[in-house]
């Protein structure tokens, strides 16, 4: 069975004057093919500030999902990591927990004796 991490944006809060994000709601998904699917997700709220006056703002109207998403691996990051390895620490762990599900699938059933 092979799985997928799948990082999404699903809302953000934006302030209408200048377009400058203050929230964003994101997850990474975790999820093996196949019948029956076992998924394992990440996922919380970003707190932002900005500076509407920054050469690397980006107003809301003009931000792509791949934007938002750099913000959410940077902020990810714990120790000496990169946004890249915080990314993946968190698909790692996600994988991670899917795969046990399929373990723990494959070497046990259910059922009566009967």
């Amino acid at each position: 069975m092979a799985i997928t991490t799948t990082w999404s944006v699903s809302n953000m809060t934006h302030n209408d004057s200048d377009g400058g994000v203050i929230l964003v709601y994101w997850s990474c998904v975790a999820a093996s093919d196949g019948t029956p699917s076992y998924t394992a997700t990440e996922g919380g709220k970003l707190r932002l500030t900005y500076d509407a006056s920054s050469s690397d703002y980006i107003p809301y109207a003009d931000l792509t999902e791949s934007d938002v998403l750099g913000w959410v691996y940077t902020s990810l990051i714990e120790s000496d990591e990169t946004a890249t390895e915080a990314k993946t620490r968190i698909e790692t762990d996600r994988t991670a927990k899917v795969q046990g599900q399929i373990d723990r699938a494959a070497s046990q059933s259910g059922g009566v004796p009967w």
